[in-house]
């Protein structure tokens, strides 16, 4: 069983087990994309049934991470599908496995809360925000916000983090920001906020309508 039931792959010249950043990546964009979808559809119609498949398989993915073996997460296999003609960038295990206990958390908790017994609390749209956050982040930048805490918990640097982050060097000028830079993603980012509330705003009073034109035409009883 030691064959399928390890963390980590042993490569030469690295002195701790890794994993493929790349296929990690990759995952938690295939994830990434699955819960924008389920939490829009929740969002617009008010059914919870896309969302509570993607919540159970969201966490049956991760246990198969953290208690069986990456290699045969179904997320993991789908990105490793598109990136290996990629060159693999490896890191640390044992901050990812950390970073992927703290996923599996969230998604037993979101397991009982949407799949077990339905409720209907604020605690879950938070959790659902936080879970987007940290595949987005992962998926989009390469940071890990888990091996973050892992850093803060542990009190010491992991070993091999995506891009080198770990190793105390100065920046080159390309990746250096000035003024001007910051002030044009301020006003893009403050534009792309109100244009997305507004879109927001007119769905919901588009559904109120729609909600009202069906109460007074007497068919409140079949919404």
């Amino acid at each position: 069983m030691k064959k399928y039931l390890y963390f980590g792959e042993t490569v030469e010249s690295y002195d701790v087990p890794v994993l493929n950043e790349r296929e990690a990546r990759a995952g938690a964009g295939i994830l990434f994309l699955f819960a924008i979808i389920s939490f829009l559809n929740a969002y617009f119609t008010h059914r919870f049934l896309f969302t509570q498949i993607f919540v159970t398989v969201f966490m049956i993915d991760f246990f198969i991470r953290i208690f069986i073996n990456p290699m045969y997460a179904p997320s993991l296999i789908l990105g490793r599908l598109f990136v290996q003609n990629q060159t693999p960038e490896y890191v640390g295990a044992v901050q990812k496995r950390f970073a992927w206990g703290i996923g599996f958390g969230l998604s037993v908790i979101m397991f009982f809360i949407i799949v077990i017994f339905e409720w209907m609390t604020p605690i879950k749209i938070a959790i659902c925000i936080l879970c987007l956050a940290l595949l987005f982040t992962e998926a989009a930048f390469g940071i890990c916000l888990g091996c973050i805490i892992y850093h803060w918990v542990h009190k010491r640097s992991p070993h091999y983090c995506p891009g080198g982050v770990c190793e105390i060097k100065e920046k080159e000028e390309i990746q250096k920001i000035s003024k001007l830079q910051l002030t044009i993603v301020s006003i893009f980012l403050v534009f792309i906020v109100g244009i997305t509330v507004n879109i927001l705003e007119d769905t919901q009073m588009q559904q109120t309508k729609f909600s009202s034109m069906k109460c007074e035409a007497g068919k409140c009883g079949n919404m």
